[in-house]
């Protein structure tokens, strides 16, 4: 049998876990979220995805109860949670300076929310080991917090915020203090962690790579709205407007107006250039504004012209990254425009080697950019 794909989003008899309804929060005159209404499934890693000040860690407060809305509601299990107070609330949260209690072991880190609920001894005893268990910390369970590694401690307070079982779990920038090493062992723990635990986890990060690696949909946000929220795939592949196509991954953007033709549109992008050509569905009208966005690794680059490709154009090479198994190529068209190409370094650079300043052909197939209308 085939795994089934887990998405409760397209499913109508799906309820969800949380609901915003409307959502606006406004400080004084400043409005941090701007009517905001989505929902959250359960057992879903759900990245808040954003630039500094754009809102995503205002709807976090909002559902961990440190802020409550100026309009609109936030139900959690169909609940409103407006008058519940943090602490009442099935949702736990954990900070990016994980707020662990020196003078405590990670035992009774773990054990502290536990005690604190006056659950029987025995009971505790078992969660904690349970939660030792799953964050791999046994041998730990006596240190101290700065007897362990920054990556130990960050398991510390995951395995703290779990046990007390909570319906939600909020996770803000959770990997900031990480080297990029051990942040990317840690994404793939947190995700192991949210699977074998079924919690739903919200995540707030500023890092695209991060939330395209964990979560199951990533909201992107500006100025306090979801301009589009999705699974990483359709994010990169399908963005809905030049701002998520440019916050996410590398991207080259090129202005023009379209013309209908055929199953797309003929793009005239500038004076003595060939018009590009793009199979789409946007329903643009006739010289109307729009804009491509094409990823680098679906730019070919050459130094012939490609025979078989609608889109073509000749530029030359001003820069380029060499990422060990890709590199990434600047190519300035004649207009001052540069497109990035990208090619997969599989074998030595045994054929001749493109370098600076060769004049080289750029193309693409009709289907690789997106064509966006705004």
């Amino acid at each position: 049998m085939g795994q089934t794909v887990f998405e409760p989003w397209n499913d109508p008899n799906e309820k969800p876990l949380i609901q915003f309804k409307g959502v606006t929060k406004r400080f004084g005159e400043f409005t941090a979220i701007d009517n905001q209404t989505f929902d959250i499934f359960a057992r879903e890693f759900f990245a808040l995805l954003g630039p500094s000040g754009c809102g995503k860690t205002t709807m976090m407060r909002m559902l961990a109860g440190f802020e409550t809305p100026t309009e609109g509601t936030i139900l959690l299990a169909g609940q409103d949670i407006a008058p519940i107070p943090p602490n009442k609330r099935a949702v736990n949260m954990m900070f990016q300076s994980y707020a662990l209690f020196p003078h405590l072991s990670v035992w009774d880190n773990i054990a502290f929310g536990l005690k604190r609920d006056g659950l029987a001894k025995d009971a505790i005893g078992d969660r904690v080991a349970e939660m030792l268990k799953l964050t791999r910390l046994e041998k730990f369970a006596r240190r101290k917090p700065h007897q362990i590694s920054g990556g130990q401690r960050q398991r510390v307070a995951l395995a703290r915020s779990l046990a007390k079982a909570p319906k939600l779990l909020l996770l803000d920038e959770p990997l900031g203090a990480l080297d990029a090493k051990l942040r990317q062992d840690t994404q793939f723990e947190l995700m192991d962690i949210q699977e074998k635990t079924g919690t739903t986890f919200v995540i707030v990060t500023h890092d695209q790579e991060e939330a395209m690696t964990v979560a199951s949909r990533v909201a992107v946000m500006d100025h306090g709205r979801i301009v589009q929220a999705d699974t990483p795939a359709r994010i990169y592949e399908n963005p809905n407007s030049v701002y998520v196509a440019d916050f996410i991954g590398d991207v080259t953007i090129i202005e023009g107006t379209a013309k209908r033709s055929g199953d797309g549109y003929e793009i005239s992008f500038a004076e003595g250039q060939p018009a590009l050509y793009a199979v789409s569905d946007v329903q643009l009208t006739q010289g109307q504004r729009c804009y491509l966005a094409i990823r680098p690794e679906k730019v070919s680059i050459t130094a012939e012209k490609p025979e078989n490709l609608r889109n073509a154009l000749k530029g030359k090479i001003l820069d380029i990254a060499y990422l060990g198994n890709l590199s990434t190529y600047h190519v300035e068209l004649p207009t001052g425009q540069i497109v990035k190409a990208q090619t997969a370094n599989t074998r030595r650079l045994s054929r001749r080697a493109l370098t600076w300043e060769d004049e080289v052909w750029l193309g693409w197939t009709d289907t690789a950019a997106v064509l966006l209308e705004q």
